[in-house]
């Protein structure tokens, strides 16, 4: 071919073609296939003759004319790449010319392809096309690839049956004129000037989108191809959006169809990550809520709460009062703390928004500031926080603690998102649903109080049905469900509710109009057990708090009462806070519990000495629950306690004296008796655990006075006797030994 100074001849032929098979009249044997790639070729001519071809091949070649392939009217397939090409088909394309390739070449303007019915394939790449047109009646083009032209706007594209759409490496801005493309499949559009996804939203068949290399700054712009379902990967590499901080969980939680992300799988976990970031469900907010506090308290001073007695299998009772906003919850507690003030203390939470009308500061809420309340958080004075409606809700730890000194139990009110943080904690709650359910009666109530605008009664209308079903989905999440719609009834069944679980017919100091009839009242129950009708289960009086006055310090502890007793409907989390808590106590009873636990327990005597005894006549104050014990003790009995006072300082903490750790009863000698909690009451597995340690005890040594347990008393609600933790029998373990005192 060089000799013929790039001229095709017939020699030349003979090593080219390929594929025998009969001819399109079927008459006669032809060879269908040519492909003479890299030869130089200028001229081509030659083909006019072989009118039977199907394919033709003449890629990086130097052809500057193709009109010999009008004379080709079986051609199918035309690859003419890589050439010197100006005129965009100057030749009459054959009627039925499905693929074409022209890429690399010098063409610069498209003509009219309305005689192509039959294209499906058609590639422009590396041209000088700067607009896109007559491909309007191109009604079979599936396939169309346009990259690195000089096109700076899409349009001509309408209506057409494109699958795949190529426009890489040109200069387009902004995506428009595509709304017409119904059945596009894979885009690219990389290496543009493009800074918006606008324009893709209603591809909806839309399956690939590439936009490497263009001016994408904002991820919000995700939101555009939100709704494109069958979205399976996209490219953004090389945008500025990729410096947000965490992009690639927000664009996939924003499109949580994708598959691949930039090029990268994307996994499972990456798609609950980036749910949990940014759309948690409630269940994993509370985690994090109750992971927040319990942080923020460990990093302060341990302190040994009164909410923690009187054991530690079973934390200080609540009743929690949970419904939808303005459903008179906040009302009733306050009614069922003045008809029931020898159980229940209401407990104020603290709040950043303002004071409604009527509501006063301290006996409805504390409303504090942002600061002061982000303050108590780093403090780790809070239980929960709910953040509703931009105000911060928090139960603060002294709400508990303030009734627990009046051996009250708690009475509380708070949205579904409290109490989902409230379930994570070691506190066991009985919870009450007070439902709404006329929604006209309730968005009434709202805008009767005119404090909501009407986008926030919506919300809180439509929060209704969120109650529902949480209560539908999650048998036994509140212990009772009672309609709200008439508060007066609505009183009348949680009275009558909290005199089941109380046990009782009439309650001092009540009136007994108001009280329940005693055949509304549960009958036949033993006096130490409460009886949920609904739950079928038995909750032991000491567990729950809801004691009867009736009970009296002479009835005889049984171990029993003090085992949890779980209800089939109880979650998962409670039965594990149990256990944790047990553990923590065998732990501790072994020598082995680390931090606040091992203070907890700590070893004391049991009876004070009696420098103890003339500070305490001196000093009323000195065994005061809210003044740390370090801080008052004698100067001059420092040698007297050493041993004392060497573990408080190895563990670093100071720790307040709980209400109720002393009783307050002279001994002989002015000494004060120190009584010590049965360790029966912990229950049969903590007796098997003491019988361990008391088998490392030496038979033939007798165990001193301080060693010996007294028999705790049974109290009520409302007793100032409260028994105190036992010592650890094999004490703590010191470098050197040290002399008893």
């Amino acid at each position: 071919m060089e000799k013929n100074d790039g001229v095709l001849t017939e020699e030349d032929m003979s090593t080219c073609l390929s594929k025998l098979g009969r001819s399109a009249t079927g008459l006669e044997y032809i060879y269908q296939f040519l492909s003479v790639p890299d030869q130089n070729l200028k001229d081509v001519s030659i083909l006019s003759n072989y009118i039977y071809l199907q394919k033709l091949e003449l890629p990086n070649n130097n052809i500057k004319d193709l009109s010999c392939v009008s004379h080709m009217p079986y051609l199918i397939i035309l690859d003419a790449s890589h050439n010197q090409i100006t005129d965009f088909f100057g030749f009459k394309p054959p009627k039925n010319l499905k693929e074409v390739n022209l890429s690399h070449n010098q063409m610069s303007v498209m003509t009219n392809l309305s005689e192509c019915s039959s294209l499906s394939i058609l590639k422009l790449d590396y041209n000088c096309f700067s607009e896109i047109r007559g491909l309007e009646h191109c009604a079979s083009l599936s396939h169309l690839s346009l990259a690195h032209n000089k096109i700076s706007h899409i349009s001509g594209l309408d209506n057409l049956p494109l699958k795949e759409l190529c426009l890489r490496g040109n200069r387009i801005e902004t995506i428009e004129n595509m709304d017409t493309l119904r059945t596009l499949q894979v885009l690219d559009l990389s290496l543009n000037r493009i800074s918006s996804l606008f324009g893709l939203q209603n591809l909806c068949l839309l399956g690939s989108i590439n936009l490497e290399s263009n001016q994408i700054s904002e991820i919000k712009d995700a939101t555009h191809i939100h709704e494109l379902f069958l979205l399976r990967e996209l490219n953004l590499r090389r945008n500025p959006v990729q410096e947000q901080p965490d992009y690639r969980l927000a664009v996939i939680f924003l499109l949580q169809h994708l598959a691949v992300l930039d090029e990268e799988n994307v996994s499972a976990e990456d798609k609950v990550s980036a749910t949990n970031k940014y759309d948690p469900s409630m269940e994993v907010v509370a985690a994090r809520d109750h992971m927040t506090h319990m942080v923020y308290q460990l990093m302060q001073p341990q302190v040994i709460y009164d909410s923690t007695l009187p054991s530690l299998d079973t934390p200080y009772p609540m009743l929690v009062l949970t419904g939808p906003q303005a459903c008179g919850k906040r009302e009733l507690a306050h009614k069922l703390c003045q008809d029931f003030s020898h159980f229940f203390a209401y407990g104020a939470c603290h709040t950043t928004r303002g004071p409604y009308f009527g509501e006063e500061d301290g006996s409805d809420y504390h409303f504090v500031t942002e600061e002061d309340f982000q303050n108590m958080i780093n403090m780790g004075q809070f239980i929960q926080t709910v953040q509703y409606q931009g105000h911060w809700y928090g139960l603060s730890r002294a709400a508990i603690e303030n009734a627990a000194r009046q051996g009250l139990a708690c009475c509380l009110h708070m949205e579904l998102e409290g109490a989902f943080r409230l379930k994570n904690t070691h506190f066991e709650p009985r919870y009450v649903l007070l439902l709404p359910t006329d929604k006209e009666w309730y968005a009434g109530r709202l805008m009767a109080r005119g404090l909501y605008t009407h986008p926030q009664i919506d919300t809180a209308l439509a929060r209704v049905d969120t109650y529902a079903r949480v209560n539908g989905e999650r048998p036994g999440f509140f212990d009772r469900v009672i309609p709200c719609d008439d508060l007066v009834k609505a009183y009348k069944t949680l009275r009558h509710v909290l005199m089941e679980y109380l046990g009782e017919e009439e309650l001092d100091g009540v009136d007994r109009s108001n009280t329940a009839t005693p055949d509304n009242i549960s009958t036949g129950l033993s006096r130490n057990y409460l009886v949920d009708d609904e739950l079928r289960d038995p909750v032991p009086r000491l567990e729950t708090g809801f004691m009867s006055p009736s009970a009296t310090e002479t009835d005889p502890p049984d171990p029993s009462y003090l085992q949890p007793q779980l209800s089939p409907q109880n979650t998962s989390v409670e039965p594990a806070s149990i256990r944790r808590r047990q553990q923590r106590v065998r732990e501790a009873l072994m020598g082995r519990s680390p931090g606040a636990y091992t203070q907890l327990f700590k070893r004391c005597p049991q009876t004070a000495p009696s420098s103890l005894a003339s500070q305490f006549q001196q000093d009323p104050a000195f065994l005061s629950p809210m003044m740390p014990r370090a801080s008052h003790a004698p100067k001059h009995n420092h040698s007297e306690n050493s041993s004392c006072d060497d573990s408080r300082a190895s563990s670093g903490l100071s720790i307040p004296s709980s209400a109720g750790a002393f009783s307050e009863t002279a001994g002989p000698a002015g000494r004060l008796d120190v009584e010590l909690l049965n360790l029966s009451a912990l229950g049969s597995n903590l007796d098997e655990l003491q019988d361990q340690v008391d088998s490392s005890h030496p038979p033939d040594r007798p165990r001193q006075g301080s060693e010996r347990l007294s028999p705790a008393a049974v109290v009520r609600p409302g007793s100032n006797a409260k028994p105190i933790l036992p010592p650890i029998p094999s004490g703590r373990k010191t470098p050197g030994p040290s002399p008893r005192p």
